[in-house]
């Protein structure tokens, strides 16, 4: 397994790791669960990724059963958590950024994970009810009692995450280290464009998610639409109608012959391609069955064989390019 600097920090991340959105106390059993991390830990991975959102808690509770159970070295692995959509209440304070909320949102992640500190807590989107300015300041409360070791955030555009920076730098303040965004070959503009700035001036580390494009950069979608798959979760359809293109599917096949030709796979081929780009601090993995996750595991043995030739076959093949500002 490779390691990778998140960011500017010292921070090492592996380059692979396990996430367990719409999985986790959810899609599948606890037992599914734990087989998975175990085979993620033992294959080199360091970082699991949660939020308080996920299955409404539940996926936290299932992977601090895990964590407990297991008894791994608490210094050889990193946890996260994310702030804003709460657990499921809906009353006031129960979401968004305001001090009271990530503080007793921390709280919450703490015990349902059953760990002392998360060492990557993420603000999972901005809150345009709350001063950017109490936002920084809480989470730097919370680096300083020790509940949490970096902070960042979760779809947040380039504006935002370089307001936060100026707020931070204002009042002598830790900046966000790390943003999560969806990146696949679908989803291209902010980690290749947007953030460009952001990488040379201040430093940011990137924890993408949907490498695969919910599952539509596999095979599994180009002939029929299977049962028991992410996009046929209920409450999901704004998902499947996003993803499921013809012109999408399309260029699958097209990409599938490429991944024939390397002796490897739809989604190792995807995630490769993903990893490929330096500004990637880790690509966040996520499957329902142990088997899926035993073949995305081996993704980087084939990042070598992603040379400037095969890049820019596929790169003819998606023509989504995002392109940069002249000036």
């Amino acid at each position: 397994m490779k390691y990778n600097r998140l960011g500017k920090s010292g921070l090492q991340v592996s380059a692979l790791s396990l996430g367990s959105w719409l999985t986790f106390g959810k899609q599948i059993g606890d037992d599914v669960a734990e087989r998975m991390m175990s085979l993620a830990y033992e294959r080199g991975v360091n970082f699991f990724d949660n939020a308080e959102i996920y299955a409404r808690g539940q996926s936290e509770l299932v992977m601090g059963r895990i964590l407990k159970k297991l008894n791994w070295d608490r210094t050889s692995y990193l946890v996260s958590s994310k702030v804003f959509f709460g657990d499921g209440g809906k009353k006031p304070n129960q979401t968004g950024l305001s001090r009271k909320h990530i503080f007793e949102a921390c709280d919450a992640a703490l015990k349902r994970l059953q760990v002392d500190y998360l060492d990557l807590y993420f603000c999972h989107r901005p809150d345009k009810n709350t001063p950017i300015e109490e936002t920084v300041w809480a989470m730097n409360h919370l680096i300083q009692q020790g509940k949490i070791l970096y902070w960042g955030t979760s779809e947040w555009s380039a504006q935002e995450i370089m307001a936060a920076h100026m707020v931070a730098k204002e009042y002598r303040l830790i900046g966000p280290t790390m943003e999560q965004p969806q990146y696949n070959m679908f989803h291209r503009r902010k980690v290749e464009v947007d953030f460009d700035h952001i990488y040379k001036n201040v430093g940011l580390g990137t924890t993408i998610w949907s490498p695969l494009g919910s599952g539509v950069l596999t095979n599994k979608y180009l002939d029929k639409f299977p049962e028991g798959t992410r996009l046929s979760i209920e409450g999901l359809d704004w998902l499947k109608d996003r993803s499921l293109t013809p012109e999408r599917l399309e260029k699958v096949r097209k990409i599938s012959k490429i991944a024939k030709e390397l002796g490897t796979s739809i989604p190792k081929l995807a995630i490769a391609w993903c990893m490929k780009n330096p500004n990637v601090s880790t690509v966040i993995l996520g499957a329902s069955k142990v088997k899926q996750l035993e073949e995305t595991l081996t993704s980087g043995d084939i990042v070598e064989q992603m040379t400037d030739e095969i890049m820019a076959q596929i790169e003819s093949i998606l023509d989504n390019k995002p392109a940069k500002p002249m000036f």
